[in-house]
C-alpha cells in the first residue's frame, strides 16, 4: 500500500521512526519518505546510516511549529504520527512542556493532514493513556481522543485518523530490559525493582512496526487499535535475566502504575475482539457509521463481556523464559 506513495514520520529519528524508514525501504517502494524531528544530529546520523537515500527527506521542525508541520506536510499520503515526549517522571515536573508537545502538537498534525488531503494518519499512544494516572498518560490520553474526534471534523475531505495503542517496546531507548542488562554488565550489587507486584506488557520494536503497517490496512476511522501482547512481572524478567543478582524495591516512581491497562473496563461496552488484536470503537461518530465488526480480511469480531479489561496482571499470554531470553539476545 506504501508502494509510489509518499509517507511522513513524526519523531522520525527515534527509535520507531528509524526502523520504520528501514523497513519501509526494505519491503515497499515509496516514491519519498518524510522524517519529521527537531534533532538535526540524529538527523545527520540518520543519513549516513541510510547512505543519503534518494527517497529520504530530513525536515528539521517541531510538532509545535504548526507553519512548519504543515509545509512538510505537502504532498504526503500517509502519516505516522510518533513524536511525543514520554518520560512519565519528566512528565510530572515538566507538564507544560508535555502538554506543548503531546497535545498540541496532535493538533498541529491533525490541522495540516486535514488541509493537505492526506489519506490515513496514524498517532502512536501508550498503555499509560489508558485510566491515566500520570501527566504523560493524560496528555496521550487527550491525543487519542483528538485523532478520533478528527474523523468527525474533517467535512467532506477523503481522510482517517486512526490510533495504535501499545505497551513497553523492548529494546527501545529508556525501557526496562536495556536498563537491566546495563545494571548486569557493570556487575551492580543489585537490581532496583520499584514494586514487587508490577508488571508490563511488553512488545518488540519489530513487531510494533508490523502492527502499525497492518494497522494502516485495517483501520476504517476513529477506533484505538490494540495488538495482543504477552505480558511480565518486573521481578520475574529480573530473575531470567539475572537469577544471581539480589532484588532491592526502590519504591513506586512519581505517576507509575503497579499494572498497565489497555482496554479499560469503563470502554468495555465499545471493544470488539479480533483474533490478534482488540478494536475500541470511538464513542462519537457523526459522519457514516462504521461498521467495525468485520476487518479489512473478512474476519468477524466480537463483542466483549460487559467490565472486560485488558491489563497486564490479568492477562493470559505471558512471555516465557526462553523466548524472553532469545528476545535480550537480540536487543
Amino acid at each position: 500500500m506504501f508502494n509510489n506513495k509518499s509517507i511522513l514520520i513524526t519523531g522520525g529519528t527515534g527509535s520507531f521512526g528509524q526502523k520504520f524508514t528501514e523497513v519501509l525501504l526494505k519491503r515497499f517502494n515509496a516514491k519519498k519518505i518524510v522524517i519529521y524531528s527537531r534533532d538535526e544530529f540524529k538527523q545527520y546520523e540518520m543519513q549516513l546510516k541510510f547512505k543519503n537515500n534518494s527517497k529520504l527527506r530530513f525536515f528539521i521542525g517541531d510538532v509545535r511549529d504548526y507553519d512548519r508541520i504543515n509545509y512538510a506536510m505537502n504532498e504526503i499520503d500517509y502519516v505516522v504520527h510518533a513524536a511525543a515526549l514520554k518520560q512519565v517522571n519528566s512528565a510530572e515536573y515538566n507538564p507544560s512542556e508535555y502538554v506543548n508537545t503531546n497535545i498540541t502538537g496532535a493538533e498541529n498534525v491533525i490541522k495540516s493532514s486535514i488541509l493537505n488531503n492526506v489519506k490515513k494518519v496514524i498517532a502512536l499512544s501508550t498503555d499509560k493513556a489508558a485510566n491515566p494516572i500520570n501527566l504523560y498518560g493524560a496528555t496521550k490520553l487527550v491525543s487519542d481522543k483528538l485523532f478520533s474526534a478528527a474523523n468527525n471534523i474533517k467535512g467532506d475531505k477523503k481522510i482517517s485518523f486512526s490510533t495504535v495503542r501499545y505497551g513497553n517496546v523492548i529494546n527501545s531507548r529508556g525501557s526496562v530490559i536495556p536498563f537491566f542488562k546495563k545494571i548486569i554488565q557493570e556487575k551492580k550489587k543489585f537490581i532496583p525493582i520499584t514494586h514487587k507486584d508490577m508488571s508490563r506488557f511488553l512488545i518488540t520494536l519489530e513487531e510494533a512496526i508490523n502492527f502499525v503497517i497492518n494497522a494502516f490496512k485495517i483501520m476504517k476511522g476513529g477506533e484505538i487499535i490494540v495488538p495482543k501482547l504477552p505480558s511480565i512481572k518486573i521481578t520475574e524478567l529480573a530473575k531470567i535475566m539475572a537469577p544471581s543478582l539480589k532484588q532491592k524495591i526502590i519504591g513506586i516512581r512519581p505517576g507509575e502504575k503497579l499494572h498497565e491497562v489497555m482496554c479499560p473496563k469503563d470502554d468495555s461496552h465499545l471493544v470488539i475482539e479480533f483474533k490478534k488484536y482488540y478494536i475500541i470503537c470511538p464513542t462519537i461518530e457523526f459522519n457514516k457509521k462504521k461498521n467495525f465488526i468485520f476487518n479489512f480480511y473478512g474476519e468477524k469480531g466480537k463483542r466483549v463481556k460487559q467490565y472486560f479489561e485488558y491489563n497486564s496482571k490479568d492477562n493470559k499470554i505471558k512471555l516465557g523464559k526462553n523466548k524472553l531470553l532469545k528476545l535480550i539476545e537480540n536487543i
